[in-house]
């Protein structure tokens, strides 16, 4: 580039300024251009060798297929192990059973206990009035333990036990037997029945405006 350049006699000062800084400035793209540049170096006759990993043998590479790996990491059987079907799927993914239900009604007269299937199909059905309680002795907390009570040796005398897998438990009402038949059912009564228990639940009907309720009872 310097012998591009003509002399300061046949040129003027200015015009040579110009000349040197288009030359300065093309020194400085190519210096860019191989400081990042993304080729490749040759390597030199006298670099050393790169190390390359070791490449397993044919035979002892494992031949998974993406289904295969899917299926091991889901600890599923995959078809290296054994042919895959939709019935070993089916073995493998186990769906919970639906629950059934026992369903406590306690009022403040009565309480109801009604075990049901889980189609709502009723297995045993009995309140207080069943097992021998008469008129205000139906709604006190012993007739209510009674009744659980009972309804647990039923369910023990009938071989449910090997009917029920799992049961839910729904409350209703705020009377005495709601805190009775909890107490059979954490008690040595309810030792069969409640390792199946999944839920516990409340049912209690809450009134949203409606018609002018009852006025309370006055006593004395």
């Amino acid at each position: 580039m310097d012998g591009l350049i003509p002399r300061l006699s046949l040129i003027c000062l200015r015009c040579c300024q110009s000349l040197r800084l288009a030359q300065y400035s093309n020194r400085l793209q190519q210096s860019s251009a191989r400081q990042f540049t993304t080729s490749l170096r040759r390597p030199a006759d006298d670099d050393p060798p790169a190390s390359t990993p070791t490449a397993l043998p044919t035979e002892q590479r494992p031949q998974l297929s993406p289904m295969a790996s899917l299926l091991g990491n889901l600890g599923l059987p995959s078809a290296t192990s054994s042919p895959f079907s939709f019935d070993s799927l089916n073995r493998s993914i186990s769906v919970p059973k639906p629950p059934h239900h026992l369903h406590i009604y306690a009022t403040k007269h009565n309480t109801h206990l009604t075990l049901t299937r889980p189609d709502r199909n009723p297995i045993i059905s009995v309140s207080a009035g069943n097992i021998g309680f008469r008129k205000a002795a139906r709604g006190t907390y012993d007739a209510a333990y009674q009744l659980g009570a009972y309804v647990m040796g039923r369910v023990q005398q009938e071989g449910l036990l090997n009917e029920i897998q799992y049961v839910e438990i729904i409350l209703r009402g705020f009377g005495p037997g709601r805190e009775a038949v909890t107490k059979v059912l954490l008690g040595s009564e309810g030792r069969n029945l409640r390792p199946r228990i999944v839920r516990v639940s409340d049912a209690t009907r809450l009134k949203f405006g409606g018609t002018r309720s009852k006025k309370p009872r006055r006593l004395g």
